[in-house]
């Protein structure tokens, strides 16, 4: 009897040590993946911001908690599903469907821009933001770039099982999503953080605690400046790697040979240097192919729904 139980606290115990070291080799694989699609959650940081921008602050945290339950569900429950069946079965299509999240990253980004050029753009004193309208759009955007940061992610795991693919997809969606969102709850905060600590009686204390309230806004600009160029990065630059993988070399192979000059001329900086002439031709690209959307759009669907409200 007492044989019998040591023998089955063994095979547990081995169970329990298996468990272990698989657990250990998903949260490997899974950091590993993460690190691959950081380009991605930086840009993902940065754009969130200009959602909350000029709402009240009791109002910043629960939008951007309600955003962050949004960018969850986008990961777990739209893309992962989509991403593991299109990789088992059907693998070729999962490139034309990053180009589509590519062009509307591209149109959000051309769109702001001409907003910003033209004057049109969505002052903060238009009266109350609606909310709801505020966290579908941000959604919307973070399902383009979670999209991103999946798939590359899965692209360092593919040679893993079916279930281990899973279990790393779902470690890399909840720690990206409450790592960016975190950074983002601290960001829209700090000018709270600020006045809290220029209340405080230490003369440094409250000097720190002022240049933080005065910064904030600065900040929030160059965040929102920010956003728009990764948006209009990204989009770029999935509509770049999509054109290659689909066969067109010659946008991607023009890119490429200048970033490799670039990182040759320039000895010790060559790959930060390689790096912003990739970014900055994948940002004209988007910025381009985001324009000529707006134009179709402006002309079609948004042409459309002004003679109907004119009609109305």
């Amino acid at each position: 009897m007492s044989g019998g139980l040591v023998a089955l606290l063994d095979d547990v115990a081995l169970i329990a040590r298996a468990a272990a070291a698989s657990m250990d080799d998903v949260a490997a694989a899974a950091a590993k993946a993460g690190v691959k699609a950081a380009g991605v959650v930086v840009d993902d940081t940065a754009v969130t911001p200009q959602y909350v921008r000029g709402l009240t602050p009791q109002r910043e945290l629960p939008i951007v908690k309600r955003i962050a339950i949004g960018s969850l569900r986008n990961k777990l429950l739209i893309i992962l599903p989509v991403i593991l069946v299109l990789s088992q079965f059907a693998d070729f299509l999962l490139t034309p469907l990053l180009m589509l999240g590519g062009l509307y990253l591209s149109y959000e980004g051309a769109e702001k821009v001409w907003a910003k050029v033209s004057g049109h753009g969505h002052a903060a004193d238009q009266g109350p933001k609606d909310e709801k309208t505020i966290i579908a759009g941000a959604v919307r955007t973070d399902l383009i770039l979670s999209a991103e940061i999946m798939v590359i992610s899965l692209n360092e795991v593919a040679h893993e099982g079916f279930w281990s693919r899973l279990a790393i997809l779902v470690v890399v969606g909840v720690v990206i999503t409450v790592l960016v969102y975190g950074v983002v709850g601290l960001i829209v905060k700090m000018d709270d953080v600020g006045l809290n600590l220029a209340a405080r009686p230490r003369a440094g204390v409250a000097r720190f605690g002022r240049a933080l309230v005065a910064g904030m806004p600065k900040l929030l600009t160059f965040l929102t400046v920010v956003g728009t160029a990764a948006m209009l990065w990204v989009g770029g630059h999935i509509l770049l790697v999509g054109t290659d993988e689909l066969g067109w070399h010659t946008v991607y192979g023009f890119v490429h040979h200048l970033e490799e000059a670039a990182h040759e001329a320039t000895g010790a900086l060559g790959g930060v240097v390689g790096w912003l002439v990739n970014t900055l031709f994948s940002a004209l690209v988007g910025l381009v192919v985001g324009a000529l959307a707006v134009v179709v759009m402006t002309l079609t669907v948004h042409r459309r729904s002004a003679h109907r409200g004119t009609a109305h």
